[in-house]
């Protein structure tokens, strides 16, 4: 067993699970000595496989120089990920903002295990659930007036020139880069707390006992697995069946058997967590509803006089139209961009199934294709405003985002003034 050594600064407990011994190091995400433990360790020669806190998409983000110039911009949009991607972005600004701030790179202990696991051919074991999956149930999680707290307050992030504050720092400490970037609402929120921090504790925890139940053959001995400190204490007493606050984050060997997640309730326990709540039926049919209402307004209005209709008609295209051109105007995108958009949002905004917004990025895209120095400098540009409008990959994000908000607001607006003209 590996014990906690009187120089041992992170915090460290020895768990076995059906014969499997897991050391669990938490690790802090800014600290240079976290990476050099994890190193050591490693090389020390003890295990037979490496488990880290990523899922396949950071571990490709931070292993993979060439990850954002592989991006597919137009699947990206067109598989509704645009909000994942400004999350992506957002969070690469703050480690941005960290490596210019103190010299840092969040996350170098993940490098050495990667690093380590590769040198000593070992087996690197992903074991976090998803980012993706943890985002979307963060915001199914919570009412629509946090959900723009939370997008508030990481665009306040993403374009913040001050510095970042010791308090900051404690917290990466403690935590990740994604619990960080919404630690300050987490504590004050359960609902935050639970997805963020809580649920992927019991599905680590889970991802473990999978790996003790493999056949013998397939399994390892000794796996190390570096986490952040934050999740220690939580994972902990999910694999040992204590109750969250009870039991020590030192080191220390605890045996537990396989009654403590039986078998039969791990893939269970991870489907769930990997479940995102479907959104309210209300919710997916209010399109349909918007198309319903905004034809019969029409047809009322050509019942009364062909003279009424086609007001209606020409309300609803110079509204809409002209919003969808000014959104994609304040993206300075090209001009033939604009036009386009603006020709298309009278029928967008009639269709549930296409966006102003997605017309605007393939035209934008194909008008002005993001070259490889603009992917390469993303993280970069993306911390300041001026970035946004000049890096094109950027630019084309904020043309979906922009064109999309004004062709919305031309369709409410265009809604009022025809059943105004009605009423009226």
């Amino acid at each position: 067993m590996i014990e906690e050594s009187p120089g041992q600064a992170e915090p460290l407990a020895v768990i076995e699970l059906d014969g499997v011994e897991f050391t669990l190091l938490g690790t802090a995400h800014v600290s240079r000595t976290s990476a050099q433990t994890v190193t050591n360790l490693i090389a020390s020669g003890e295990f037979d496989a490496v488990a880290i806190e990523l899922d396949a998409g950071r571990l490709a983000a931070i292993t993979d120089a060439d990850s954002w110039a592989k991006t597919d911009l137009m699947k990206v949009l067109r598989d509704g990920k645009a909000g994942m991607l400004a999350v992506n972005l957002a969070l690469s600004a703050f480690q941005q903002r960290l490596a210019d701030q103190f010299g840092i790179e969040p996350g170098a202990e993940m490098r050495a295990a990667v690093r380590g696991a590769k040198e000593r051919g070992l087996p690197l074991l992903l074991i976090d659930r998803d980012i993706g999956v943890t985002l979307r149930r963060v915001y199914a999680n919570v009412g629509w007036w946090q959900r723009m707290t939370l997008i508030a307050g990481m665009l306040a992030s993403t374009f913040s020139n001050e510095k970042i504050e010791e308090e900051d720092i404690e917290r990466l400490k403690q935590g990740d880069i994604l619990e960080s970037t919404f630690t300050e609402f987490a504590e004050r929120s359960e609902k935050l707390f639970t997805p963020l921090i809580a649920e992927r504790d019991e599905y680590m925890a889970a991802k473990l006992k999978q790996i003790a139940a493999r056949p013998s053959a397939t399994r390892p001995r000794r796996v190390l697995v570096v986490i952040g400190a934050g999740h220690l204490k939580g994972m902990k007493a999910v694999l040992t069946s204590e109750a969250p606050g009870e039991g020590a984050t030192s080191a220390g060997a605890v045996a537990t058997s396989a009654t403590a997640l039986a078998t039969s309730d791990v893939a269970a326990r991870l489907a769930r967590r990997e479940t995102t709540p479907p959104s309210g039926r209300w919710v997916k049919a209010i399109p349909w509803l918007i198309l319903v209402v905004v034809l019969a307004g029409f047809a009322v209005g050509f019942l009364r006089s062909p003279e009424q209709g086609v007001q209606l008609l020409t309300d609803w295209t110079l509204i809409t139209a002209g919003l969808a051109g000014v959104g994609t105007l304040l993206a300075l995108a090209h001009p033939l961009t604009i036009l386009a958009t603006m020709v298309a949002a009278p029928f967008t905004t009639l269709n549930p199934l296409l966006g102003a917004g997605f017309v605007a990025a393939g035209v934008e895209l194909w008008l002005r294709k993001p070259s490889v120095g603009d992917f390469e400098r993303l993280k970069k540009d993306v911390t300041t405003w001026r970035g946004w409008w000049t890096n094109r990959a950027a630019r084309v994000l904020l043309v979906f985002v922009l064109s999309t908000l004004g062709a919305s607001a031309g369709t409410f607006l265009a809604g009022a003034r025809i059943f105004g003209r009605l009423l009226g």
